[in-house]
């Protein structure tokens, strides 16, 4: 697909602002094979492809995110994104995108005031009680603003930034069409471009919807036990809009904040780190609902010694299904079953990988955790591994199980800067257990048994009425497959041409004998000269023809 239909020429110029980044740091060859530089001459664009002299010596990894970070807050998030896509890219790529950081200024009050009382159907001085027109932070999405309401509840309102929608939207086209064109180059398609910038584009409209994030926050806290040690911020729903959320704020420093100053007030943080992920990991393996990114910056330490979850832009989910082949891939681990662990990373991937290959490179990978029971096992050590084995047979694993191991990798980093002797599988073993108990049990085999039957009946008639209609309009076909006759028809087509070659061989030697007897026009050694020329040319074709048979 080409450039030359994009919207506007905004993203022509943009593309070239894109290609030219990339170029500077040393990473122009990667659009010229894919072939956009040639497209973006083609529409009229004229780009400047000269390279940063300095940039040669660093690794291409530091590269990328150099030039992520030049081209804005987009290109940052796609590289977060691939941060935690160990499955595609190697440790060291992904460590140096963690390392991105958005460095984009604020928006100043007087930008946001129209937005604002267009939103709340007043201006915001009428509808709070007190409104700071400083940010407690910015972001690329949006900023945060301290608030007050009417009756006195200390609030804060996160608000898009004014234009942000126009210009994501404008890159995510841009990403698309850049994606399509490195999918068509054979080195590339197992990254598979086309479907991270899919997830990515998912991921991205989340965050600009803050409705959506705020019914994220509410569905978190719906599932919270009220007693809990970790706590969600009530939403003020009736001003709750597209581009604005306003929550219950929470007051006290973030985890990441705390550790960095010591961690010397306050409850003992290694039970800080148990309680955290307790409450954590009771979202994904019980609710199957779980905050996406929680990383030190996005946990505050309460007063009274509760965790407080901030920032629902991002939210996984997890089927009950899903939930159990994780935890039959641990047991698989734990018990030393490298067939049950191929078969649940094979049902997990989407590409072609060779099961006895596949089933001894897995007994390789559980080889490595002998002798260590489920609750030893490193999370961080477990995600590294999986995604080596799944990258170096070119599979891809789905977003919600990238997204769990991006947790499970977070709350272990997270865990250890609490308390260096944690381990986060230690605290998915009872669910495990659980999980173990509840399949052996009687009733759930009757309940499984009810649903799959319920299910059956529920199907049949629908599939029986879409059968009955494809036969009545002739659409009903078999498909036969017998071993070997692939092959057998090989040989029948080989078979066929030689006979038709013989044919026209032997032909071509009757026609031109019978030229031999006719009289007159040149001659040589007393023999009609076509004649001549054409019998041994014949004869030359039959021979050839055998000595090339002989050979097959």
């Amino acid at each position: 697909m080409g450039f030359e239909t994009l919207d506007r020429a905004r993203d022509l110029r943009r593309l070239a602002e894109i290609t030219a980044v990339f170029a500077r740091h040393g990473l122009g060859e990667l659009f010229q094979r894919a072939g956009i530089t040639g497209q973006l001459a083609r529409a009229g664009v004229a780009l400047r492809l000269a390279r940063d002299g300095g940039s040669h010596t660093k690794p291409p990894e530091v590269r990328l995110r150099e030039a992520f970070e030049r081209l804005g807050p987009v290109f940052v998030k796609l590289g977060q994104l691939l941060a935690g896509r160990s499955d595609l890219l190697p440790q060291a790529w992904t460590e140096e995108l963690a390392r991105l950081q958005e460095d984009v200024p604020e928006v100043s009050f007087e930008q946001l005031a129209a937005q604002l009382a267009e939103d709340l159907g007043a201006p915001a001085e009428r509808v709070f009680r007190a409104l700071d027109r400083q940010p407690l932070a910015a972001g690329s999405i949006a900023q945060v603003h301290a608030a007050e309401l009417q009756d006195g509840t200390r609030v804060v309102l996160k608000v898009r930034r004014p234009g942000i929608v126009e210009v994501v939207e404008s890159d995510l086209r841009l990403l698309a069409r850049i994606a399509e064109l490195l999918e068509d180059r054979a080195e590339l398609r197992a990254y598979r471009p086309r479907a991270v910038v899919r997830q990515f584009t998912r991921v991205l409209r989340g965050e600009l919807d803050l409705a959506r994030e705020a019914r994220n926050a509410e569905r978190l806290r719906a599932n919270l036990p009220p007693n809990g040690r970790l706590v969600i911020p009530r939403i003020v729903t009736h001003l709750v809009r597209e581009r604005l959320c306003v929550m219950e704020r929470f007051d006290g420093p973030s985890l990441g904040e705390w550790v960095r100053a010591g961690a010397r007030d306050g409850p003992d943080p290694r039970a800080v780190a148990a309680a955290g992920a307790e409450a954590m990991l009771r979202m994904v393996f019980q609710d199957g609902v779980f905050h996406a990114d929680p990383h030190a910056g996005n946990v505050i330490l309460l007063a009274d010694g509760r965790l407080g979850l901030i920032d629902f832009g991002q939210v996984g989910s997890l089927s009950e299904a899903r939930r159990h082949e994780f935890l039959d891939l641990l047991v698989a681990i734990a018990l030393r079953r490298p067939e049950t662990a191929a078969e649940v990373l094979l049902a997990w991937s989407e590409g072609e990988a060779v099961p006895e290959e596949f089933e001894a490179d897995c007994a390789e990978f559980i080889d490595r955790y002998r002798g260590r029971a489920l609750e030893q096992l490193s999370a961080a050590e477990l995600v590294r591994d999986i995604n080596a084995l799944v990258r170096e047979h070119r599979l891809q694993l789905p977003a919600d199980v990238t997204i769990l191991l991006k947790v499970l990798f977070t709350l272990e980093g997270l865990g250890r800067s609490l308390d260096p002797s944690f381990v986060a599988i230690e605290h998915v073993e009872p669910f495990v257990r659980r999980a173990e108990r509840a399949r052996r049990s009687p009733l759930t085999a009757a309940r499984r048994a009810l649903s799959d039957l319920a299910h059956l009946a529920s199907d049949l008639p629908r599939d029986l009425r879409d059968l009955r209609s494809r036969m009545r309009r002739g659409r009903v076909g078999v498909d036969i497959d017998l071993p070997g006759l692939e092959r057998f028809a090989e040989r029948m087509d080989q078979s066929v041409n030689h006979l038709t070659i013989g044919m026209i061989t032997a032909a071509l030697i009757v026609g031109t004998s019978v030229s031999l007897t006719i009289e007159g026009g040149p001659r040589l050694l007393g023999l009609p000269l076509f004649g001549a020329i054409g019998f041994l040319s014949s004869i030359g074709v039959g021979l050839w023809w055998i000595l090339v048979t002989r050979r097959r």
